[in-house]
């Protein structure tokens, strides 16, 4: 499996991470965490309820920064932005717990959570069982697998633990080998991502060329390269109906009156 160099950067470090973490917590720590952590709101009911009234399912994000853009939100209040995003009709919030490459932090998922009622995907790059537990005892509805990042048994590994723990999971692909290596697992979502990781260039027929090989059952979510109104037409128009986005959000002023005008 041939990584690109900035995710194969990104996953040597989350391992070293994870052994950092574990001399701090545990695994049986973070278990015990779990017992008393508030209870899972459905991740995936959320988008599939919005999808089934006729509306776009849009999972919010709550990003400061990223390796390619560097700092993208100067101004950056988990908790109000998450404020802004539920009054701004999103579905869901994805919030990124990645400190190194993304200035993110768990505490950021925790503040964002408690400030709304909806359901809260960890955004990170997930590649051992601790980060799955941690997920769980931070507060997290959903995890985020990259299936670029993983092999199939891992994949399935880290798939298995956390639907045990009773959070949903979103697996993304960006080519159609990842997708079949991630159809057999079963999972109603489908993230495709459209920025190539190799150059980070963004093309929304990367989710196009897709759709054909995904059954019904399946609620696809489109990933990247959503900045205007007509994006989103473009998408509904080939049965798309469920969006992550974060940077077109992240630059307004008020990222959730950002979002009710594009998805008016």
């Amino acid at each position: 499996m041939s990584l690109p160099t900035v995710l194969e950067r990104i996953i040597e470090r989350k391992f070293e991470e994870v052994g950092e973490r574990e001399k701090q917590r545990s695994v049986s720590q973070l278990q015990d965490d779990i017992i008393t952590a508030s209870p899972v709101r459905g991740f995936v009911q959320a988008i599939a309820n919005n999808i089934a009234a006729g509306r776009s399912a849009v999972i919010a994000e709550v990003k400061k920064a990223s390796p390619s853009k560097g700092v993208i939100r100067e101004h950056f209040q988990p908790a109000e932005i998450a404020c802004s995003y539920e009054k701004g009709g999103a579905t869901c919030l994805s919030v990124l717990t990645d400190a190194d490459f993304f200035q993110g932090s768990e505490a950021y998922l925790q503040q964002a959570r408690e400030a709304c009622s909806l359901p809260v995907i960890r955004k990170d790059f997930i590649v051992d069982p601790y980060q799955v537990y941690e997920a769980r005892a931070i507060g997290a509805d959903c995890i985020l697998l990259i299936a670029a990042a993983l092999s199939d048994g891992k994949m399935a590994e880290l798939n298995t633990i956390a639907q045990a723990l009773g959070m949903d999971v979103l697996i993304e692909v960006h080519n159609a080998d990842e997708l079949a290596r991630t159809l057999p697992l079963g999972n109603r979502l489908i993230g495709i991502n459209n920025r190539n990781l190799h150059n980070f260039d963004t093309s929304l027929s990367t989710t196009y060329d897709l759709l054909d090989s995904i059954s019904d059952q399946h609620i696809v979510v489109t990933e990247s390269g959503i900045h205007r109104r007509e994006d989103v037409a473009a998408m509904r128009e080939h049965g798309v109906n469920a969006f992550l986005v974060g940077e077109a959000f992240m630059r307004a002023e008020e990222p959730g009156e950002k979002l009710a005008e594009m998805f008016a």
